[in-house]
């Protein structure tokens, strides 16, 4: 990803507290490539901005996508000490006998959590999926309601489980939209699981069984992440590659067939990669700007971002970037760390690009009690 430089900061004072910040928009000064698929998204993970996108919120039937949840309740099943990976799960008859895609467990053989995990991600198992709710939960019933608690945290409104597996059913679906930011949610919250989504093929029982995720082998960037498929649901993929530092996130949903859900996430990658740039804007933790603080212990608080901040730009565009910072003037103590103490607004050729609130880097407390009257008297003659 690139860099900026911040000479272009502006620096304003806002007497009022600026409204809340909007999220970036959609990165669309670009027309994209035609995509044969009913509804599809492109992302770049870093930024979060949408690049690319069509009928992103329209309720679809996600298939085997419904895994990357069940997956992800069970990295925290894992972080949170409730499982292990080496745990051994016992295979019920509602595992065993599930329908669709398998990994082909059996009752009479536990199976470790690794190895159901495994079975999931890579061979898409709605057996493996029963059993892993079932480990974490104690039946799968108990587990969709852990599902769609998540999904409403996470703020997927569009989205509704019925099972841990994709089977098709009226009342499960989720859009594009959603399952990007799912996807991310994975990729984020759990880099140490995340190199399963990359595995090309994965042996149980005898039995070996490739991963469907095609890009794995027609991208060498690609390293994730699922496919699914239901006659109603179409052809479906979410992908994942990263070039460099920059990490791209395709989902196409309801294609006609496997070949062209594995073309067309190709082609919106590749879009992505050729068109835009990534530039990181903030460093984590870093101070931008030194902001006045009133009756407080210190004079002066170092104000920057609590998480690296990026932007999305089509190629060649970071150069007329114009920063502006509003501060939340007057900024009187207590301050505390991580409090918002402004805002920076991001333009592109005079047009609203972005908005971030910016935080304290450190606390300031109260002052005595007579830096406090001397500072009331000048803030009263600085206000008039």
């Amino acid at each position: 990803m690139a860099g900026i430089a911040l000479a272009a900061l502006t620096i304003l004072a806002a007497t009022a507290v600026p409204a809340a910040p909007a999220p970036p928009p959609a990165t669309t000064a670009i027309v994209g490539p035609p995509i044969a698929a009913p509804a599809y998204l492109l992302m770049d993970v870093a930024s979060g901005q949408v690049i690319l996108a069509d009928n992103a919120d329209a309720r679809r039937d996600p298939a085997s996508l419904t895994k990357l949840m069940t997956a992800y309740l069970v990295f925290a099943a894992l972080r949170d000490g409730k499982l292990t990976l080496a745990q051994e799960v016992t295979v019920s008859p509602a595992a065993w006998r599930a329908e669709g895609s398998r990994m082909f467990i059996e009752p009479k053989h536990p199976v470790s959590v690794d190895m159901l995990l495994h079975g999931l991600i890579v061979a898409s198992g709605n057996d493996a999926a029963i059993a892993l709710a079932e480990a974490v939960d104690g039946t799968e019933a108990a587990f969709v309601e852990r599902m769609n608690a998540e999904a409403r945290r996470m703020g997927l409104a569009g989205t509704h489980f019925v099972n841990s597996t994709g089977l098709a059913d009226p009342q499960h679906f989720s859009t594009a939209s959603d399952l990007s930011t799912l996807a991310t949610a994975v990729i984020r919250d759990f880099p140490e699981y995340y190199p399963i989504y990359a595995v090309k093929e994965y042996r149980y029982n005898n039995i070996t069984q490739p991963n469907r995720n095609r890009l794995l082998w027609v991208d060498p960037y690609a390293d994730g992440l699922k496919t699914g498929h239901t006659e109603t649901a179409g052809w479906c993929l979410i992908g994942s590659a990263k070039r460099g530092q920059r990490r791209l996130l395709s989902v196409v949903l309801g294609a006609d067939s496997d070949a062209l859900r594995t073309n067309e996430s190709q082609k919106l990658l590749n879009f992505g990669f050729q068109s835009f740039d990534t530039i990181e804007l903030y460093a984590q933790d870093k101070p931008v700007s030194t902001l006045k603080v009133w009756k407080g212990t210190a004079n002066d608080i170092a104000a920057g971002f609590t998480a690296a901040r990026f932007l999305t730009l089509p190629k060649g565009a970071a150069d007329r970037l114009k920063l502006t910072m509003l501060a939340d003037e007057p900024l009187v103590a207590p301050i505390a760390k991580g409090q918002r103490v402004g805002t920076v607004k991001v333009a592109l050729d005079g047009r609203a690009l972005a908005e971030f609130p910016l935080f304290a880097l450190a606390d300031v407390p109260v002052a005595n009690i007579f830096g406090r009257a001397w500072d009331t008297v000048r803030l009263w003659w600085t206000q008039r």
